[in-house]
């Protein structure tokens, strides 16, 4: 056993020349005895706690999009550099630096370019191969058959050379960046990609490429059952996995050795639309033995199972009442060194000793649950660690453990620094039918008054699948700077809580059930005397903009206003669309038949009473098409709703489903902060906390009493 103390300063990696200021580590505790157990190398670990600072005003909404200082920071296999996304007077780059430098100094190499218009590029993803080759996944968008469509190619960088080498791109189709094995000894990669064959896309076939040279061979032709390949620790394809979009099944095909054919091991559809069935995540590579993830027992589980036989041990991970996530390898992906799960927030399980009291040492210095290991070197020496505080967007940093030295890398934000924001904090309520409801609440920093506050009610997209959790998130951080407590519901439907909670979304949920969990979040804050039940709102995007559009509709007399973006609104008509778009199977996703589903379609009940809407949506929305949108503008004007009274509509012409850039996304925000202002603002005469500013010369408009 060896104690050590926790001393005051940090090292900084002298990046401030390119957009990076040296800012306090997040949480770090000076003075702090920390006791470590094993064979541990003891770890000097310097920092000083930075003060809570609550800033002078609120911050602008604009403020929580901007391009982010710096991300992704990724360590070669020696440990002496660092591939990095940075800004760079404004704009994001993918740069590398030399750690062993005295100095060290970003190279940038290419641009994070905006991806709009046919023939815009940009890079997705970058790993290291070998320790002197960056390869990068360049994304382009094209137009191919009249449509626009996607592709993605490899392309490797040499940072002695400054050479860059095409990976593969001859005969490609549109889908050729997906890496399935690194050799960092050799310099070569598999890669799987799919061809363009007469006139048409073919199946994804496996390369092995020299990243130096671009020569590759064929380990792995396509097979028409195969949609995407998996490999071991060896650079051997051992899975294929396939599905059907008409019948929903899912076929898993196997072998233990490159000289075997593939079996099927698995083919079978998923009607409840629960993930469940089999979900291989690792593979033993010197055996039939791997990790499978199952929610069998109700929950996902993870299982030691043999793929020859299909026989499962007993779980070898696993958390009461939540489903768990993933697998956690060593270097070369040949041994797990632990597991993942989100509860309240996302956490990593060590079963390797050096990882778990690696992380009890990080979680010593930056708080319980805030320190997360992102990136390591083969030798196990030094890591590149993400730490955050759930109301920061945090800070990355290089802890070597041989010499015990922490070094800021950057802030992920500069303009925010380690500054801390609204505090989020998670909470359960009970819905009026008895399910229990988790909940995520980010609490406005700048109000003194703790009763009867402003409401805005954020719902997650899926809705089927996706959570929210408790961490730093812009939407919720940009409404409770204005003043709002900002609750976000994991209503039944929401992933990670278990097979019958996904289920009970679907059975008379859409719209109904699921709607009721959010209308019941109001009831509880409201008895526990937080917030005024007459000044609530909600906003979401994607299913979030059709519950925030149901809301209007079906319960104006609990909501002031909704803001509805990118959502569905006349749900017979996107069935309809979604049998082109996910087949016949996953169209029925929603588990409702037409008549009822006409049911809950704002679009086709928009006569009578609707709380004010603002509806915001993206013309080149690939998911949810703009039609939707526009139907429901249309059918609110033929029912004599006033468009700037009753209702707005902005639509982005270079938007798509995922708000992917800067201008459509702070559009977005500030037209929600606008339209909550001009509905129900954040402060009110009748407020003990209200700015002075804020105080108007005439009459106030007060909330509306229903």
């Amino acid at each position: 056993m060896k104690t050590f103390k926790l001393l005051a300063g940090v090292g900084t990696i002298a990046l401030a020349a390119f957009a990076f200021t040296p800012a306090q580590p997040v949480a770090a505790q000076a003075n702090r005895d920390i006791v470590v157990t094993g064979n541990l190398t003891p770890l000097l670990l310097t920092g000083a706690r930075q003060e809570i600072t609550a800033g002078v005003g609120a911050a602008p909404t604009s403020w929580f999009r901007r391009v982010p200082s710096l991300r992704g920071p990724a360590l070669s296999p020696d440990g002496s550099k660092i591939a990095v996304r940075m800004a760079n007077e404004g704009q994001e780059f993918l740069a590398w630096l030399d750690l062993n430098s005295p100095n060290p100094r970003p190279s940038f190499f290419v641009a994070m370019n905006e991806y709009r218009d046919a023939g815009d590029r940009t890079v997705a993803a970058y790993r290291w191969v070998g320790n002197d080759t960056i390869v990068f996944t360049l994304a382009s968008r094209e137009i191919i058959f009249g449509q626009r469509s996607d592709l993605t190619r490899l392309v490797a960088y040499n940072i002695n050379t400054r050479q860059m080498t095409r990976l593969a791109w001859d005969g490609s189709g549109g889908a050729a960046g997906t890496i399935l094995h690194i050799n960092h000894e050799t310099g070569t990669i598999l890669l799987q990609r799919s061809g363009f064959r007469d006139g048409s896309f073919t199946r994804p076939e496996v390369l092995e490429v020299d990243v130096n040279t671009g020569r590759y061979t064929t380990v792995q032709r396509e097979n028409v059952e195969v949609g995407s390949w998996a490999a071991d620790a060896r650079g051997v394809i051992r899975l294929g996995i396939g599905y059907d979009r008409d019948s929903g099944r899912n076929r898993v095909m196997y072998r233990r050795t490159a000289s075997e054919n593939f079996r099927t091991l698995f083919n079978e559809s998923d009607p409840s639309f629960t993930d469940a069935g089999l979900n291989v995540l690792w593979i033993d590579p010197n055996s039939d033995t791997a990790i499978v993830r199952d929610n069998r027992s109700g929950y996902h589980r993870l299982y030691r199972a043999n793929l020859s036989t299909l026989e499962y041990g007993e779980p070898v991970f696993q958390v009461e009442g939540y489903d768990v996530g993933g697998v956690n390898f060593n270097f070369d992906r040949s041994e797990v060194t632990g597991f993942s799960v989100t509860e309240q927030r996302g956490r990593d399980v060590w079963t390797d000793p050096f990882y778990s009291e690696l992380q009890t040492v990080l979680d010593e210095s930056f708080g319980q649950g805030n320190a997360q290991i992102t990136s390591r070197d083969q030798a196990g020496q030094r890591f590149i660690v993400y730490a955050a505080a759930p109301n920061q967007p945090g800070a990355f940093y290089m802890f070597d453990t041989q010499s015990g030295q922490l070094r800021l890398l950057g802030n992920v934000f500069n303009h925010i620094g380690q500054t801390e924001m609204n505090r989020v904090s998670a909470f359960r309520y009970t819905a009026s039918d008895g399910e229990s409801i988790e909940a995520v609440m980010t609490w406005p920093r700048h109000r003194t008054q703790r009763t009867n506050l402003p409401l805005v009610i954020i719902t997650h997209g899926g809705p089927f699948g996706p959570r929210d959790e408790v961490t730093y998130d812009a939407w919720a951080q940009s409404m409770a700077e204005l003043g709002y407590v900002v609750v976000q519901p994991n209503f039944r439907g929401s992933g990670g809580y278990g097979r019958r909670f996904q289920q009970i979304g679907r059975d008379n949920g859409f719209g109904l059930r699921m709607q009721d969990d959010l209308d019941d979040v109001i009831t509880h804050l409201a008895q526990e005397g937080t917030i005024d039940p007459n000044r609530v709102c909600m906003m979401g995007w994607s299913y979030g903009g059709y519950a925030s559009a149901r809301a209007a509709q079906r319960n104006p007399e609990k909501y002031r206003c909704t803001i509805a973006g990118a959502g569905v609104y006349d749900l017979p008509m996107m069935r309809d669309f979604d049998a082109g778009y996910l087949g016949s199977f996953g169209s029925n996703y929603l588990a409702k038949g037409a008549a009822e589903l006409s049911s809950v379609s704002p679009a086709r009940n928009t006569d009578g009473r609707w709380s004010p809407i603002l509806i915001v949506h993206g013309v080149r929305d690939a998911r949810v098409p703009v039609a939707q949108a526009r139907t429901l503008v249309s059918r609110l004007r033929a029912s004599g709703k006033r468009e700037g009274v009753d209702f707005e509509y902005i639509e982005q012409p270079q938007n798509t489903h995922n708000l992917d850039y800067d201008d459509v996304h702070t559009e977005w925000l500030e037209g929600a902060a606008r339209w909550l202002t001009r509905w129900n603002p954040a402060y009110i005469e009748s407020d003990t906390d209200r700015p002075v500013a804020l105080v108007p010369e005439g009459p106030r408009p007060q909330p509306r009493r229903n």
